[in-house]
Protein backbone atom coordinates (compact mmCIF):
# COMPACT_ATOMS: atom_id res chain seq x y z
CA UNK A 1 0.00 0.00 0.00
CA UNK A 2 0.90 3.61 -0.97
CA UNK A 3 1.57 5.98 1.99
CA UNK A 4 1.62 9.86 1.89
CA UNK A 5 3.66 11.68 4.68
CA UNK A 6 2.97 14.41 6.20
CA UNK A 7 4.83 16.63 8.78
CA UNK A 8 3.59 20.16 9.74
CA UNK A 9 4.21 22.95 12.02
CA UNK A 10 2.40 25.77 13.44
CA UNK A 11 4.87 28.56 12.30
CA UNK A 12 7.26 29.62 10.05
CA UNK A 13 9.21 30.58 13.58
CA UNK A 14 11.36 27.34 14.61
CA UNK A 15 11.76 28.98 17.65
CA UNK A 16 8.47 28.73 18.96
CA UNK A 17 8.23 25.67 17.46
CA UNK A 18 8.63 22.68 19.90
CA UNK A 19 9.16 20.01 17.44
CA UNK A 20 10.57 20.67 14.26
CA UNK A 21 10.16 19.35 10.77
CA UNK A 22 12.95 17.52 10.53
CA UNK A 23 12.55 15.93 13.87
CA UNK A 24 8.80 14.58 12.76
CA UNK A 25 10.84 13.26 9.36
CA UNK A 26 13.51 11.86 11.00
CA UNK A 27 10.64 9.60 13.70
CA UNK A 28 8.53 9.13 10.80
CA UNK A 29 10.99 7.16 7.99
CA UNK A 30 12.49 5.44 11.17
CA UNK A 31 9.35 4.21 12.17
CA UNK A 32 8.05 3.57 8.32
CA UNK A 33 11.29 1.52 7.90
CA UNK A 34 10.24 -0.57 11.19
CA UNK A 35 6.73 -1.06 10.19
CA UNK A 36 7.61 -1.98 6.35
CA UNK A 37 5.17 1.33 5.44
CA UNK A 38 6.39 2.55 1.98
CA UNK A 39 6.54 6.29 1.47
CA UNK A 40 5.79 7.51 -2.21
CA UNK A 41 5.44 11.12 -1.35
CA UNK A 42 6.05 13.27 1.37
CA UNK A 43 4.23 16.35 2.03
CA UNK A 44 6.09 19.67 4.37
CA UNK A 45 4.01 22.70 5.59
CA UNK A 46 4.23 25.76 8.15
CA UNK A 47 0.68 26.73 8.87
CA UNK A 48 -1.74 26.86 11.35
CA UNK A 49 -4.22 23.89 11.21
CA UNK A 50 -6.68 26.20 13.42
CA UNK A 51 -8.48 27.09 10.21
CA UNK A 52 -9.16 25.43 6.63
CA UNK A 53 -6.94 26.90 4.01
CA UNK A 54 -3.92 24.81 4.41
CA UNK A 55 -2.50 24.58 0.30
CA UNK A 56 -0.27 21.53 1.11
CA UNK A 57 -2.99 19.82 2.48
CA UNK A 58 -5.31 20.39 0.51
CA UNK A 59 -3.05 19.02 -2.69
CA UNK A 60 -2.68 15.94 -0.76
CA UNK A 61 -6.51 15.50 -0.16
CA UNK A 62 -6.83 16.29 -3.73
CA UNK A 63 -4.54 13.50 -5.06
CA UNK A 64 -5.74 11.08 -2.42
CA UNK A 65 -9.33 11.87 -3.88
CA UNK A 66 -7.94 11.50 -7.33
CA UNK A 67 -5.96 8.53 -6.80
CA UNK A 68 -7.34 5.19 -8.33
CA UNK A 69 -5.25 3.54 -5.51
CA UNK A 70 -6.54 3.46 -2.03
CA UNK A 71 -3.88 5.44 0.11
CA UNK A 72 -2.74 5.49 3.25
CA UNK A 73 -1.55 8.52 5.28
CA UNK A 74 1.73 8.45 8.06
CA UNK A 75 2.01 11.51 10.42
CA UNK A 76 3.03 12.37 13.78
CA UNK A 77 -0.49 12.78 15.66
CA UNK A 78 -3.96 13.54 14.50
CA UNK A 79 -3.41 17.01 15.61
CA UNK A 80 -0.82 17.33 13.15
CA UNK A 81 -3.43 16.63 10.25
CA UNK A 82 -6.22 18.65 11.62
CA UNK A 83 -7.25 21.08 14.21
CA UNK A 84 -10.60 22.09 12.83
CA UNK A 85 -13.88 20.38 11.93
CA UNK A 86 -13.70 20.71 8.49
CA UNK A 87 -10.15 19.43 7.59
CA UNK A 88 -11.21 15.99 10.33
CA UNK A 89 -14.58 15.96 8.38
CA UNK A 90 -12.91 15.93 5.00
CA UNK A 91 -10.66 13.21 6.47
CA UNK A 92 -12.96 10.91 8.21
CA UNK A 93 -15.22 10.89 4.82
CA UNK A 94 -12.92 9.96 2.77
CA UNK A 95 -12.30 6.72 4.97
CA UNK A 96 -15.72 5.98 4.51
CA UNK A 97 -15.75 6.18 1.19
CA UNK A 98 -12.69 3.69 0.88
CA UNK A 99 -10.19 6.71 -0.31
CA UNK A 100 -8.26 6.78 2.69
CA UNK A 101 -8.18 2.77 4.37
CA UNK A 102 -4.85 3.41 6.27
CA UNK A 103 -3.44 6.11 9.19
CA UNK A 104 -0.82 5.69 11.12
CA UNK A 105 0.63 7.48 14.29
CA UNK A 106 3.92 6.34 15.97
CA UNK A 107 1.97 8.04 19.17
CA UNK A 108 -1.80 7.18 18.36
CA UNK A 109 -3.34 3.91 17.44
CA UNK A 110 -5.88 3.60 14.42
CA UNK A 111 -8.04 1.10 12.36
CA UNK A 112 -11.02 1.93 9.85
CA UNK A 113 -13.83 0.17 12.22
CA UNK A 114 -16.58 2.45 13.75
CA UNK A 115 -14.99 2.40 17.27
CA UNK A 116 -11.14 3.64 15.08
CA UNK A 117 -13.16 6.40 13.57
CA UNK A 118 -14.62 7.15 16.60
CA UNK A 119 -11.61 7.21 18.38
CA UNK A 120 -9.80 9.37 15.70
CA UNK A 121 -12.85 11.66 15.66
CA UNK A 122 -12.45 12.02 19.41
CA UNK A 123 -8.52 12.60 18.77
CA UNK A 124 -9.83 15.51 16.23
CA UNK A 125 -12.26 16.82 18.84
CA UNK A 126 -9.10 16.90 21.53
CA UNK A 127 -7.18 19.10 18.83
CA UNK A 128 -9.86 21.56 18.14
CA UNK A 129 -10.54 22.25 22.01
CA UNK A 130 -6.92 22.31 22.90
CA UNK A 131 -6.55 24.80 20.10
CA UNK A 132 -9.57 27.05 21.02
CA UNK A 133 -8.89 26.46 24.67
CA UNK A 134 -4.84 27.81 24.05
CA UNK A 135 -6.57 30.77 22.33
CA UNK A 136 -8.81 31.42 25.42
CA UNK A 137 -6.52 31.44 27.89
CA UNK A 138 -4.12 33.94 25.83
CA UNK A 139 -7.20 36.12 25.22
CA UNK A 140 -7.85 36.21 28.87
CA UNK A 141 -3.94 36.42 29.52
CA UNK A 142 -4.64 39.61 27.26
CA UNK A 143 -7.46 41.25 29.11
CA UNK A 144 -5.56 40.65 32.12
CA UNK A 145 -2.87 42.74 31.40
CA UNK A 146 -5.21 45.88 30.08
CA UNK A 147 -6.23 45.86 33.31
CA UNK A 148 -3.38 45.84 35.13
CA UNK A 149 -2.02 48.57 32.34
CA UNK A 150 0.91 46.21 31.26
CA UNK A 151 1.97 46.80 27.62
CA UNK A 152 1.75 43.57 25.22
CA UNK A 153 4.26 43.60 22.85
CA UNK A 154 7.78 45.29 22.02
CA UNK A 155 8.39 48.47 23.31
CA UNK A 156 7.60 51.18 20.69
CA UNK A 157 10.04 53.51 19.72
CA UNK A 158 11.45 55.74 22.55
CA UNK A 159 10.59 53.00 25.47
CA UNK A 160 12.19 49.92 26.67
CA UNK A 161 10.56 46.47 27.66
CA UNK A 162 11.02 45.70 31.40
CA UNK A 163 11.02 42.27 32.42
CA UNK A 164 10.92 42.39 35.94
CA UNK A 165 7.53 44.72 35.83
CA UNK A 166 6.28 43.66 32.56
CA UNK A 167 5.95 46.88 31.40
CA UNK A 168 7.36 49.55 29.71
CA UNK A 169 9.90 52.22 30.84
CA UNK A 170 11.37 55.34 28.94
CA UNK A 171 14.42 55.10 27.04
CA UNK A 172 17.08 57.34 28.87
CA UNK A 173 18.58 59.11 25.87
CA UNK A 174 15.51 57.81 22.97
CA UNK A 175 12.67 59.04 24.87
CA UNK A 176 14.68 62.85 25.23
CA UNK A 177 15.54 63.01 21.06
CA UNK A 178 11.56 61.78 20.86
CA UNK A 179 10.20 65.08 22.66
CA UNK A 180 12.69 66.84 20.77
CA UNK A 181 11.08 65.32 17.91
CA UNK A 182 7.58 66.88 18.48
CA UNK A 183 8.09 69.68 19.65
CA UNK A 184 10.00 70.28 16.21
CA UNK A 185 6.91 69.39 14.04
CA UNK A 186 4.53 71.29 16.23
CA UNK A 187 6.13 74.23 15.24
CA UNK A 188 5.16 73.55 11.55
CA UNK A 189 8.06 74.23 10.07
CA UNK A 190 9.45 70.49 9.18
CA UNK A 191 8.10 68.11 7.02
CA UNK A 192 7.61 63.95 7.64
CA UNK A 193 10.89 64.03 5.61
CA UNK A 194 12.83 66.46 7.36
CA UNK A 195 11.87 65.37 10.85
CA UNK A 196 13.19 61.61 9.53
CA UNK A 197 16.58 64.10 8.53
CA UNK A 198 16.19 65.65 11.73
CA UNK A 199 15.95 61.96 13.76
CA UNK A 200 19.15 61.18 11.47
CA UNK A 201 21.40 63.79 13.27
CA UNK A 202 20.92 62.14 16.32
CA UNK A 203 21.75 59.02 14.91
CA UNK A 204 18.13 57.76 14.37
CA UNK A 205 17.96 55.79 11.03
CA UNK A 206 16.65 52.62 9.29
CA UNK A 207 18.80 49.58 9.23
CA UNK A 208 19.80 50.73 5.43
CA UNK A 209 21.62 53.74 7.46
CA UNK A 210 18.97 56.11 5.84
CA UNK A 211 16.61 58.47 7.28
CA UNK A 212 13.86 57.06 9.33
CA UNK A 213 10.29 56.80 6.01
CA UNK A 214 7.50 59.41 6.20
CA UNK A 215 4.83 56.37 7.05
CA UNK A 216 6.80 55.10 9.95
CA UNK A 217 7.56 58.93 11.14
CA UNK A 218 3.54 59.25 10.74
CA UNK A 219 2.96 56.02 12.46
CA UNK A 220 5.47 57.70 15.69
CA UNK A 221 3.76 61.21 15.86
CA UNK A 222 0.30 59.78 15.96
CA UNK A 223 1.16 56.38 18.42
CA UNK A 224 -1.04 57.80 21.88
CA UNK A 225 1.57 55.50 23.95
CA UNK A 226 3.54 58.32 24.40
CA UNK A 227 0.62 60.04 26.34
CA UNK A 228 0.31 56.84 28.26
CA UNK A 229 -2.65 54.83 26.22
CA UNK A 230 -2.37 51.12 25.40
CA UNK A 231 -4.31 50.52 21.62
CA UNK A 232 -5.90 47.06 21.58
CA UNK A 233 -8.15 46.18 18.74
CA UNK A 234 -9.51 49.41 18.08
CA UNK A 235 -9.64 50.49 21.85
CA UNK A 236 -7.54 52.26 24.29
CA UNK A 237 -6.58 51.62 27.79
CA UNK A 238 -4.80 53.39 30.81
CA UNK A 239 -1.39 52.22 30.64
CA UNK A 240 0.74 52.08 34.09
CA UNK A 241 3.62 53.04 32.61
CA UNK A 242 5.69 56.86 32.53
CA UNK A 243 4.25 59.00 29.57
CA UNK A 244 7.20 60.39 27.83
CA UNK A 245 4.70 63.40 25.97
CA UNK A 246 2.67 65.62 27.37
CA UNK A 247 -0.99 66.24 26.05
CA UNK A 248 -0.71 69.30 24.70
CA UNK A 249 2.23 68.55 22.90
CA UNK A 250 1.03 65.67 21.30
CA UNK A 251 -2.21 67.66 20.48
CA UNK A 252 -0.23 70.38 18.88
CA UNK A 253 1.51 67.92 16.77
CA UNK A 254 -1.80 66.15 15.52
CA UNK A 255 -3.52 69.46 14.52
CA UNK A 256 0.09 70.36 12.19
CA UNK A 257 -0.56 66.96 10.68
CA UNK A 258 -4.35 67.72 9.99
CA UNK A 259 -3.50 71.01 8.76
CA UNK A 260 -0.27 69.72 6.12
CA UNK A 261 -2.70 66.34 5.34
CA UNK A 262 -3.64 68.46 2.07
CA UNK A 263 -0.89 70.42 1.26
CA UNK A 264 -1.64 73.66 -1.37
CA UNK A 265 0.86 73.58 -4.24
CA UNK A 266 2.98 76.67 -4.28
CA UNK A 267 5.35 77.52 -6.46
CA UNK A 268 8.95 78.73 -5.85
CA UNK A 269 8.50 82.91 -5.82
CA UNK A 270 11.17 85.61 -5.30
CA UNK A 271 12.11 86.48 -1.83
CA UNK A 272 9.76 89.75 -1.36
CA UNK A 273 9.09 90.47 2.56
CA UNK A 274 6.38 92.57 2.38
CA UNK A 275 3.94 90.43 -0.29
CA UNK A 276 0.13 89.20 1.44
CA UNK A 277 0.67 91.80 4.06
CA UNK A 278 -1.24 94.93 2.42
CA UNK A 279 -4.25 95.77 0.02
CA UNK A 280 -4.74 97.89 -2.23
CA UNK A 281 -6.30 101.06 -0.84
CA UNK A 282 -7.97 101.97 -4.03
CA UNK A 283 -9.11 99.23 -5.35
CA UNK A 284 -8.85 96.53 -2.57
CA UNK A 285 -6.56 94.33 -5.00
CA UNK A 286 -3.70 92.39 -3.15
CA UNK A 287 0.10 93.97 -3.53
CA UNK A 288 2.39 92.41 -5.55
CA UNK A 289 6.32 92.83 -6.08
CA UNK A 290 8.66 92.87 -8.44
CA UNK A 291 12.17 93.81 -9.73
CA UNK A 292 12.22 97.28 -11.66
CA UNK A 293 14.97 99.45 -12.65
CA UNK A 294 14.95 102.79 -10.75
CA UNK A 295 15.90 106.12 -12.09
CA UNK A 296 19.60 105.85 -11.25
CA UNK A 297 19.48 102.80 -13.21
CA UNK A 298 19.83 99.75 -10.54
CA UNK A 299 17.94 97.29 -9.72
CA UNK A 300 15.73 97.20 -6.83
CA UNK A 301 12.43 95.45 -5.56
CA UNK A 302 9.00 97.55 -6.27
CA UNK A 303 5.65 96.92 -4.71
CA UNK A 304 2.19 98.01 -6.46
CA UNK A 305 -1.34 97.11 -7.19
CA UNK A 306 -2.34 93.65 -8.83
CA UNK A 307 -5.46 95.68 -10.77
CA UNK A 308 -7.25 92.51 -10.11
CA UNK A 309 -10.34 94.28 -9.48
CA UNK A 310 -10.03 96.50 -12.31
CA UNK A 311 -8.17 99.54 -13.85
CA UNK A 312 -6.55 101.14 -10.77
CA UNK A 313 -4.37 104.25 -10.99
CA UNK A 314 -1.94 103.77 -8.03
CA UNK A 315 1.56 103.92 -8.77
CA UNK A 316 4.67 101.96 -7.84
CA UNK A 317 6.60 102.49 -4.72
CA UNK A 318 10.16 101.35 -3.70
CA UNK A 319 11.05 98.72 -0.86
CA UNK A 320 12.97 101.26 1.10
CA UNK A 321 10.74 103.77 1.04
CA UNK A 322 7.72 101.56 2.09
CA UNK A 323 10.25 99.93 4.59
CA UNK A 324 10.51 103.56 6.20
CA UNK A 325 7.02 104.19 6.36
CA UNK A 326 6.40 101.01 8.64
CA UNK A 327 9.74 102.20 11.17
CA UNK A 328 8.13 105.50 11.64
CA UNK A 329 4.60 103.59 12.21
CA UNK A 330 6.38 101.27 14.71
CA UNK A 331 8.16 103.74 16.62
CA UNK A 332 4.61 105.05 17.50
CA UNK A 333 4.13 102.26 19.34
CA UNK A 334 7.57 101.90 20.83
CA UNK A 335 8.52 102.22 24.46
CA UNK A 336 12.11 102.24 25.99
CA UNK A 337 14.19 99.15 27.48
CA UNK A 338 13.62 100.97 31.18
CA UNK A 339 9.76 100.90 30.56
CA UNK A 340 9.58 97.38 29.38
CA UNK A 341 12.03 95.96 31.81
CA UNK A 342 9.86 97.69 34.44
CA UNK A 343 7.05 96.26 33.06
CA UNK A 344 8.14 92.72 32.80
CA UNK A 345 9.11 92.72 36.37
CA UNK A 346 6.09 93.70 37.46
CA UNK A 347 4.16 90.79 35.44
CA UNK A 348 6.59 88.48 37.28
CA UNK A 349 5.27 89.46 40.52
CA UNK A 350 1.78 88.71 39.74
CA UNK A 351 2.79 85.22 38.30
CA UNK A 352 3.93 84.06 41.73
CA UNK A 353 0.48 85.44 43.36
CA UNK A 354 -1.02 83.13 40.71
CA UNK A 355 1.17 80.57 41.19
CA UNK A 356 -0.06 80.64 44.65
CA UNK A 357 -3.30 80.61 43.78
CA UNK A 358 -3.34 77.95 41.44
CA UNK A 359 -2.31 75.00 44.24
CA UNK A 360 -5.51 75.61 46.20
CA UNK A 361 -6.95 73.86 42.85
CA UNK A 362 -4.98 70.61 43.16
CA UNK A 363 -7.85 69.41 44.82
CA UNK A 364 -10.61 70.30 42.21
CA UNK A 365 -8.26 68.72 39.88
CA UNK A 366 -8.85 65.34 41.70
CA UNK A 367 -12.36 65.37 41.78
CA UNK A 368 -12.23 65.48 38.24
CA UNK A 369 -9.97 62.99 38.07
CA UNK A 370 -12.34 60.83 40.14
CA UNK A 371 -15.67 62.17 38.12
CA UNK A 372 -13.93 60.87 35.17
CA UNK A 373 -12.89 57.52 35.87
CA UNK A 374 -16.68 57.28 38.12
CA UNK A 375 -18.22 58.15 34.01
CA UNK A 376 -15.68 55.38 32.36
CA UNK A 377 -16.93 52.84 34.86
CA UNK A 378 -20.65 53.58 34.15
CA UNK A 379 -19.52 53.56 30.08
CA UNK A 380 -17.98 49.96 30.51
CA UNK A 381 -21.48 48.75 32.30
CA UNK A 382 -23.82 50.67 29.64
CA UNK A 383 -21.60 48.52 26.44
CA UNK A 384 -21.59 45.52 28.69
CA UNK A 385 -25.65 45.49 29.27
CA UNK A 386 -25.90 46.41 25.55
CA UNK A 387 -27.61 49.57 26.20
CA UNK A 388 -25.20 51.10 23.57
CA UNK A 389 -23.62 50.49 20.69
CA UNK A 390 -19.81 49.56 20.36
CA UNK A 391 -18.88 52.45 17.98
CA UNK A 392 -20.13 54.72 20.57
CA UNK A 393 -18.45 53.24 23.18
CA UNK A 394 -14.85 53.11 21.78
CA UNK A 395 -15.42 56.97 20.78
CA UNK A 396 -16.57 57.78 24.32
CA UNK A 397 -14.15 55.96 25.89
CA UNK A 398 -11.12 57.30 24.00
CA UNK A 399 -12.54 60.69 25.08
CA UNK A 400 -12.83 60.42 28.39
CA UNK A 401 -9.42 58.81 28.45
CA UNK A 402 -7.76 61.82 26.49
CA UNK A 403 -9.78 63.88 29.50
CA UNK A 404 -8.35 61.74 32.29
CA UNK A 405 -4.63 61.75 31.13
CA UNK A 406 -5.22 65.63 30.47
CA UNK A 407 -6.31 66.29 33.94
CA UNK A 408 -3.59 63.92 35.29
CA UNK A 409 -0.65 66.33 33.51
CA UNK A 410 -2.13 69.03 35.19
CA UNK A 411 -2.31 67.72 38.11
CA UNK A 412 1.31 67.26 37.88
CA UNK A 413 2.48 70.04 37.30
CA UNK A 414 0.20 71.92 39.86
CA UNK A 415 -1.67 74.06 37.17
CA UNK A 416 -5.21 74.19 36.21
CA UNK A 417 -5.32 76.86 33.21
CA UNK A 418 -2.81 78.70 30.80
CA UNK A 419 -1.40 81.33 32.35
CA UNK A 420 -3.70 84.19 32.32
CA UNK A 421 -0.58 86.62 32.58
CA UNK A 422 0.75 85.56 29.08
CA UNK A 423 -1.05 87.56 26.70
CA UNK A 424 -0.01 90.57 28.79
CA UNK A 425 3.92 89.82 29.05
CA UNK A 426 3.69 88.40 25.15
CA UNK A 427 2.36 91.94 24.35
CA UNK A 428 5.24 94.01 26.47
CA UNK A 429 7.35 91.80 24.60
CA UNK A 430 5.71 92.41 21.26
CA UNK A 431 6.38 96.17 22.12
CA UNK A 432 10.32 95.51 22.89
CA UNK A 433 10.17 94.07 19.46
CA UNK A 434 8.72 97.21 17.94
CA UNK A 435 11.27 99.19 19.46
CA UNK A 436 14.08 97.25 18.28
CA UNK A 437 12.99 96.75 14.36
CA UNK A 438 11.83 100.39 14.47
CA UNK A 439 15.83 100.94 13.73
CA UNK A 440 16.46 97.41 11.92
CA UNK A 441 16.48 96.60 8.41
CA UNK A 442 15.07 92.47 9.47
CA UNK A 443 12.17 93.07 7.01
CA UNK A 444 10.46 89.32 7.35
CA UNK A 445 9.99 90.31 11.54
CA UNK A 446 8.84 93.76 10.27
CA UNK A 447 5.93 92.07 8.21
CA UNK A 448 5.52 89.52 11.19
CA UNK A 449 5.02 92.61 13.66
CA UNK A 450 2.55 94.36 11.58
CA UNK A 451 0.44 91.14 11.31
CA UNK A 452 0.52 90.60 15.02
CA UNK A 453 -0.14 93.81 16.34
CA UNK A 454 -1.77 95.75 13.43
CA UNK A 455 -5.16 95.78 11.21
CA UNK A 456 -6.13 96.28 7.58
CA UNK A 457 -2.86 97.28 6.38
CA UNK A 458 -3.76 99.94 3.08
CA UNK A 459 -1.11 101.52 0.51
CA UNK A 460 -2.48 103.93 -1.13
CA UNK A 461 -0.61 107.19 -3.49
CA UNK A 462 2.64 105.47 -1.97
CA UNK A 463 1.34 105.68 1.45
CA UNK A 464 1.28 102.90 3.91
CA UNK A 465 -1.42 102.97 6.87
CA UNK A 466 -3.05 100.51 9.25
CA UNK A 467 -4.43 100.64 12.67
CA UNK A 468 -3.46 99.30 15.87
CA UNK A 469 -5.20 95.96 17.56
CA UNK A 470 -5.83 96.64 21.88
CA UNK A 471 -3.89 97.86 23.79
CA UNK A 472 -1.15 98.39 21.34
CA UNK A 473 -4.19 101.34 19.66
CA UNK A 474 -4.41 102.72 23.45
CA UNK A 475 -0.67 103.11 23.68
CA UNK A 476 -0.25 104.44 20.24
CA UNK A 477 -2.43 107.26 21.15
CA UNK A 478 -1.28 107.99 24.48
CA UNK A 479 2.15 108.31 23.28
CA UNK A 480 0.88 110.76 20.69
CA UNK A 481 -0.82 112.74 23.75
CA UNK A 482 -4.35 111.70 22.57
CA UNK A 483 -5.32 109.88 25.16
CA UNK A 484 -8.51 108.68 26.08
CA UNK A 485 -10.27 109.47 29.10
CA UNK A 486 -10.91 105.77 30.39
CA UNK A 487 -8.07 104.02 32.51
CA UNK A 488 -5.69 101.80 31.13
CA UNK A 489 -6.37 98.30 33.41
CA UNK A 490 -3.60 96.71 35.20
CA UNK A 491 -1.13 99.38 33.90
CA UNK A 492 -2.44 102.94 34.36
CA UNK A 493 0.83 104.21 34.05
CA UNK A 494 1.20 108.02 32.72
CA UNK A 495 4.93 107.37 30.83
CA UNK A 496 6.74 110.18 29.38
CA UNK A 497 8.56 109.96 25.54
CA UNK A 498 11.99 110.11 26.07
CA UNK A 499 14.70 110.48 23.12
CA UNK A 500 14.80 107.11 21.65
CA UNK A 501 17.78 105.42 21.48
CA UNK A 502 18.10 101.85 19.10
CA UNK A 503 17.08 99.29 21.17
CA UNK A 504 20.15 96.24 21.52
CA UNK A 505 19.52 93.05 19.50
CA UNK A 506 19.09 91.06 22.12
CA UNK A 507 15.21 92.15 22.60
CA UNK A 508 13.91 88.85 23.75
Amino acid sequence: MKYFLYARKSTEDEERQVMSIEAQLAELQEYAKRENILITETFIESKSAKKPGREIFNEMMAKVALSKEPIGLLAWHPDRLARNSIDGGQIIYSIDISKIVSLRFPTFWFEPTPQGLFMLQVAFGQSKYYSDNLSENVKRGIRQKLRRGEWLTKAPFGYLNNPKTRTIEPHPTLSKILVKAFEAYATGKYTLESLGKFLAEYGIESKNRTPVSKANIKRILTNQAYLGLIAHKGEYFEGKFQPILDHATFEAVQEVLKRKAKPRKTKQGHDFPFTGLMTCGQCNSPITAQWAKGKSGGIYRYYRCTKKRGICSQKYIQEKDLANQIKARLQSVALPDTHTDWMLKKVEEWEKEETNKSMSSVQNIKYKINETQEKLDKLVSAYIDGDIPKENYLTKKEELLKTKVSLAEKKENGRTTKNPLEPLRQWILDTKKASFLAFSDDYPEMKQIIQKIGTNPKLSDRSLSFSFIPPSDFLGSRLAGRAPTIPFAPLAIKFSTPKRTPAPRHFY
